[in-house]
């Protein structure tokens, strides 16, 4: 599925949208360079399963936890390595009933769950400022239900 996002406001609609068709265990994969969106992107799965406080980028925490039913665990591996990843006990969160935002994936692809939602997103011509092709993919059946499922929910506006 690929999409142009024009700005916060419709990346921030994307990850309502999102959210809507996630469920506890699930798994996402964001890439995209620093600034892309990948936040704003998280902020709205958040706001879409009912968190409202403050989400941010956990680029220096690692991951942040954002309570709620599900839980929802944003991990960032941008300062790590796959031998650090070995070490953080992932296995508790991604297996652990809560739904898992990655950035940075590709640093533990050898570790890492092979079927989840892929997110990438790209900046327009190398410019922050101009809007972002945004390709989503799935690896797995059930992912790719959730996929169709989302590409009904954007095609339709119905957020």
């Amino acid at each position: 599925m690929d999409l142009i996002v024009h700005n916060d406001d419709e990346m921030l609609e994307l990850g309502l949208a999102l959210a809507a068709v996630l469920s506890p265990s699930d798994v996402v994969y964001l890439r995209g360079v620093l600034g892309a969106g990948k936040t704003v992107l998280v902020r709205g799965v958040a706001r879409g399963l009912g968190y409202a406080g403050p989400v941010t980028s956990p680029t220096f925490t690692l991951m942040n936890v954002y309570p709620g039913a599900p839980t929802i665990y944003h991990l960032d591996f941008y300062r790590l390595d796959t031998a650090d990843l070995a070490d953080l006990g992932l296995d508790d969160y991604l297996e652990g009933g809560g739904i898992s935002l990655l950035e940075w994936p590709q640093v533990g692809e050898t570790i890492l769950p092979r079927e989840a939602l892929g997110v990438d997103i790209e900046l327009c011509e190398d410019d922050y400022d101009l809007p972002r092709r945004v390709h989503i993919s799935a690896q797995g059946a059930q992912y790719q239900s959730k996929l169709e499922r989302l590409r009904d929910i954007v095609d339709s506006g119905d957020r």
